[in-house]
């Protein structure tokens, strides 16, 4: 590139006598307009390759949950009542080898993690709920609650 060639494009001019095109001019000669209006083409959607216009994209608005019903009563909440839970009562743990599960026979004791007295754990869904003492109930083993676990010390456990 000549010297000539050269101060034709500072003055905006090309070879052939034309304006220089925007997308031609140096970067040292784009003004803050010439920036934000290429900024604008980039953010404009570009058609597909069918001609047709690109999807435009939005933010879904959802409606709040109302704490009533649309009349204003109360949501009926009667529809869990009938989902099946397992509830264990847990006396006490122990871990042992396959051998020595093996060698028990009637009358063996195995010992367990817990003392006598102990309050048990009782899991609803193998997460624990509360803690009760043993009773017998028409002759049948049951669980007397003592103490129920708070939330908070429920999400703890979680951690």
């Amino acid at each position: 590139m000549d010297q000539s060639e050269i101060d034709a494009l500072m003055q905006g001019i090309s070879e052939g006598g034309e304006p220089v095109k925007e997308g031609d001019k140096a970067e040292s000669e784009l003004s803050w307009d010439d920036v934000q209006e290429e900024l604008e083409k980039s953010k404009r959607p570009v058609a597909t390759s069918h001609d047709q216009p690109a999807a435009e994209v939005s933010i879904p608005q959802f409606e709040e949950i109302p704490k009533s019903g649309p009349t204003g009563e109360k949501i009926d909440l009667n529809f869990i009542l009938d989902i099946p839970l397992t509830v264990n009562v847990e006396l006490g743990r122990n871990r042992m080898l396959i051998g020595e599960l093996l060698q028990l026979g009637q009358g063996s004791v195995i010992e367990l993690t817990k003392m006598a007295g102990e309050p048990m754990d009782v899991y609803v869904n193998n997460r624990l709920m509360a803690r009760g003492e043993v009773v017998v109930v028409n002759e049948k083993f049951g669980v007397r609650l003592t103490d129920i676990i708070s939330p908070a010390e429920r999400i703890n456990r979680l951690k």
